[in-house]
């Protein structure tokens, strides 16, 4: 029963999710990496307009293909708390570090709790639960880093950068691992293990 539910919890699409966010994350990245300014007020404009649309495409795409409920929920509820995140920092991005700590660390916890738990409902199955994991893992530490290092925007700003350096990186070797994760082959897998239980009965039979 378990193996039956695993596959589902994807759509044949959902692989543009994870490379979406990607190609959004890129901007801000080059933005961060290649700018000296690295104060507390460009951190909250880059953060804002990306978690705004990022949170925009996990709201209006990531439930779309996603097929379990418990999924679509978690995502959703993700696209939403990255789009207030984002739109509290870009209204108010003079607001200073302070500022930039407190918006940054809890939308880190949140979504990166929210990854982490999607992850782990799915761990019977590599894809995507390691994704999830990954990029949950990723928020996360970003947050706790944050509120643990000592205070100092250069820093601060950079360790968003580098964050999302990381899913430059790894969210498109993600998507493109789940595009080749087809549908057909997820269902092969499960074949075996659903067709055991149907041979067993009939050598019981024959046994008879």
């Amino acid at each position: 029963m378990a193996n039956a539910q695993v596959p589902s919890s994807v759509g044949p699409r959902y692989w543009a999710v994870p490379v979406g966010r990607a190609m959004i994350a890129v901007i801000p990245a080059i933005i961060i990496t290649f700018n000296r300014d690295h104060s507390a007020q460009l951190g909250l404009i880059v953060f804002g307009a990306f978690a705004l649309a990022s949170g925009l495409l996990l709201v209006l795409v990531g439930p779309r293909s996603l097929t379990v409920t418990i999924d679509r929920s978690l995502f959703l509820i993700h696209g939403v708390v990255s789009m207030i995140a984002g739109a509290l920092a870009l209204a108010f991005h003079t607001g200073g570090h302070g500022l930039f700590l407190f918006v940054v660390s809890v939308w880190g916890a949140v979504t990166g709790l929210l990854e982490i738990y999607a992850g782990i409902r799915v761990r019977s199955r590599p894809l995507p639960a390691k994704d999830w994991l990954f990029t949950g893992i990723g928020a996360a530490v970003l947050a706790l880093l944050l509120l643990l290092l000592p205070p100092n925007p250069v820093v601060s700003v950079g360790l968003f950068g580098a964050y999302l350096v990381f899913l430059v990186v790894f969210l498109p070797i993600a998507g493109l691992s789940l595009k080749g994760d087809s549908p057909r082959q997820r269902s092969d897998a499960t074949a075996p293990a659903d067709a055991a239980p149907a041979n067993t009965a009939t050598n019981d039979l024959d046994s008879l």
